[in-house]
């Protein structure tokens, strides 16, 4: 990696040979389609801890439901949750709103063209700055995300981390075409340095690579949590009862959910499936029965539930319910 980084020659070579392959290979997704710094904003929020699967179809729901920046802080934010509803991590939702906001109030609805303005913001880190600012705007700034690390660290056959990793990055960039390199460096470590089977025989920059298939040690698989949790589904002719969130808990805050019961009191399981949250595996069990309304909580025509933030799971029980 040290003559990557310090030869020129060798440097443009591998540039060459990425933007060359990323041209002909990379993957046709629609926030590729233009360079709308709106879009690539939500995309980028969007892609956050989230497969690009995931996002794709969600991505152009957003963007019809909310084409600018401006129809984006004008909207409630039960409105926009409720957009997002099924992403998950729903607080990057609220950021997103509460940074359309700002740029509409003190930058006359345009996004910062420059990385340390976008920083600034609420929900942007520094690698969605930098991914922003080079695509969106050119400018030559490496952003280094989980599969850029992964590269990095092969080529390099060794793990960076911190500023190494970063001032690395920012040596390897090129310089005249920095929004297509961040996202070719991106796209090959989403579809060829795979972390566990990597795919080296197709490698365009396999030449320069030090590890060569053989990888760095990774992090200890962590263990998830398993918790078994009961749902009540509860429907009168056009009306589902649902029950609010609370607004000062960490997850979901005020987002609607079905109503929790102790167990399904005898009632036999109208459905069973697996939910995973972050470092939960929950196993799910839903029964259909009647439930006193509590405070807290409301009937929902068919029609409503179209426009409310409601939890991915709760979503999932009423899409198997065929309620939405």
């Amino acid at each position: 990696m040290v003559s990557l980084v310090n030869n020129a020659r060798l440097r443009r070579h591998f540039q060459q040979r990425l933007l060359s392959w990323y041209d002909r290979d990379r993957r046709q997704l629609p926030w590729r389609e233009d360079r709308n710094p709106y879009h690539i904003w939500v995309s980028e929020i969007m892609l956050q801890q989230t497969r690009v699967a995931a996002v794709q179809g969600r991505y152009r729901r957003f963007l019809q439901r909310f084409p600018n920046v401006e129809k984006l802080a004008a909207a409630r934010e039960s409105s926009v949750l409720a957009a997002w509803s099924g992403l998950g991590y729903y607080r990057r939702a609220r950021m997103m709103h509460a940074a359309a906001r700002i740029i509409v109030k003190q930058h006359a609805g345009r996004l910062p063209v420059s990385s340390s303005k976008l920083f600034t913001l609420p929900g942007i880190g520094r690698y969605t700055a930098a991914a922003i600012a080079s695509i969106a705007f050119d400018e030559p700034t490496a952003a280094v995300d989980g599969n850029v690390e992964r590269v990095i660290g092969r080529l390099a056959g060794t793990n960076l981390r911190g500023e190494d990793l970063w001032q690395t990055a920012q040596k390897l960039l090129a310089q005249e075409n920095p929004g297509n390199f961040n996202q070719a460096l991106m796209e090959l470590g989403a579809t060829i340095c795979l972390p566990r089977r990597p795919r080296c025989t197709v490698c365009p920059v396999f030449h320069v690579c030090r590890t060569r298939s053989v990888l760095p040690m990774h992090k200890p698989f962590s263990r998830q949590k398993k918790e078994a949790v009961h749902y009540a589904l509860h429907c009168q002719n056009d009306l589902t009862f649902l029950v609010k969130r609370p607004g000062d808990i960490s997850l979901m805050p005020e987002m609607w959910e079905l109503p929790q019961i102790e167990s399904a009191a005898g009632a036999a399981p109208w459905l069973t499936l697996r939910h995973s949250i972050t470092a939960t595996d929950f196993r799910i069990t839903v029964s259909k029965i009647q439930v006193r309304p509590t405070a807290g909580g409301r009937w929902v025509s068919r029609r409503q539930l179209a426009r409310m933030p409601l939890t991915g799971l709760a979503r999932k029980i009423l899409r198997a319910a065929n309620v939405i």
